[in-house]
């Protein structure tokens, strides 16, 4: 059977304020899950009472086990049916349960066999963990091959037209690219010397007390990692001062934090954020960052869940590759490597 996906990986599946009290479904990978808080911590199992099977997300957690909504069969955090009324439940199937681990403010999901989950391959994110960064950000559900949004992120010359009116500027064009495969992760590269900042970076410029009329030095490094995250490194620094490696006072820079969790072979969930070393304090900062961001982001949406309506209307077109797409084919030829490793080993 071919897939487009990763199976022995983590995906982000929710931030963890999403699951509280209630259980939350979500369908990861063709996966349906429920998440919930038991009381060893977040738990999720197939989202299918044995019963009758109806989704376990429209029920309830009491004690710490999953109660069916439509006839009150309790599961617990293995998938182990433990009680209903009037029924003795000791032969009753389980439900498939999932490895789930809660870390960075994120609740992460490994797609393949529970036996197999290895945290030690969940990524590392010193931003989530010190008191040096800010973070901010948001969810989109998206109904387009994910892999589409990881060709969107890892080529940001769309930026002069998607979003004209905030970070795009010609000189993204004009500049010329640097791609780069290490091991598993890809990253492109893009450096902008003696130029304006546009409108986004001229309101980060003014609340860090930077003077936002004159010329700066603007770099972006986008990071592709396994299975289908983009880092991306963004800022401007006054210019003559070494652009990305410019002193902290002479700059405003941060990490664009994207994870892109397949949930069908034509949607995902994107969780978008961004990461930040400057008035690390100022909500406010915070605030208008992420209203920034969701605008921005909800440009790129409409660009493409209207681009996979074209390919879904078109599957004989073959599209072009030119060298702005290199980051994205780069990623795909790591994705397909390991899909066909897992394929081969059997997973």
């Amino acid at each position: 059977m071919t897939t487009t996906f990763i199976r022995n990986a983590w995906y982000v599946a929710a931030r963890s304020e999403e699951v509280g009290e209630q259980p939350l479904g979500r369908t990861i990978c063709n996966e349906k899950i429920v998440l919930f808080r038991s009381g060893a911590g977040v738990a999720a199992v197939e989202d299918f009472c044995p019963h009758r099977g109806a989704p376990l997300s429209l029920g309830f957690v009491r004690d710490g086990n999953l109660v069916c909504g439509y006839h009150g069969l309790e599961i617990d955090c293995a998938g182990k049916p433990q009680s209903m009324p009037m029924q003795r439940v000791q032969s009753f199937p389980c439900v498939r349960p999932y490895a789930v681990v809660e870390k960075y403010g994120f609740i992460w999901f490994w797609a393949g066999e529970k036996e197999t989950a290895d945290e030690s391959q969940l990524p590392y994110l010193e931003w989530a963990e010190s008191e040096e960064w800010a973070y901010g950000g948001g969810l989109y559900h998206i109904q387009a091959d994910y892999r589409l949004m990881i060709d969107n992120l890892m080529d940001l010359t769309h930026e002069t037209y998607v979003h004209a009116s905030s970070i795009g500027q010609k000189e993204i064009d004009e500049a010329p690219l640097k791609t780069t495969v290490n091991g598993e992760i890809v990253t492109l590269e893009r450096n902008m010397e003696n130029i304006y900042a546009p409108p986004f970076w001229q309101a980060c410029m003014r609340s860090k007390g930077l003077d936002a009329t004159q010329p700066v030095d603007r770099w972006q490094r986008c990071h592709f990692h396994l299975p289908s995250n983009v880092h991306i490194e963004v800022g401007v620094a006054e210019a003559g001062h070494g652009g990305y490696h410019a002193p902290e006072e002479r700059k405003v820079s941060s990490i664009v934090v994207d994870f892109i969790t397949p949930e069908t072979e034509t949607s995902h969930w994107y969780f978008w954020g961004m990461a930040r070393r400057f008035n690390v304090q100022d909500e406010e900062t915070t605030r208008q960052i992420r209203d920034g961001q969701g605008k921005i982001f909800s440009e790129d949406l409409e660009m493409l869940e209207k681009q996979q309506q074209n390919l879904l209307d078109y599957p004989e077109r073959r599209l072009l590759m030119l060298n702005i797409d290199s980051g994205g084919v780069q990623a795909r030829k790591l994705i397909d490597k390991k899909i066909q490793a897992e394929q081969a080993d059997g997973g």
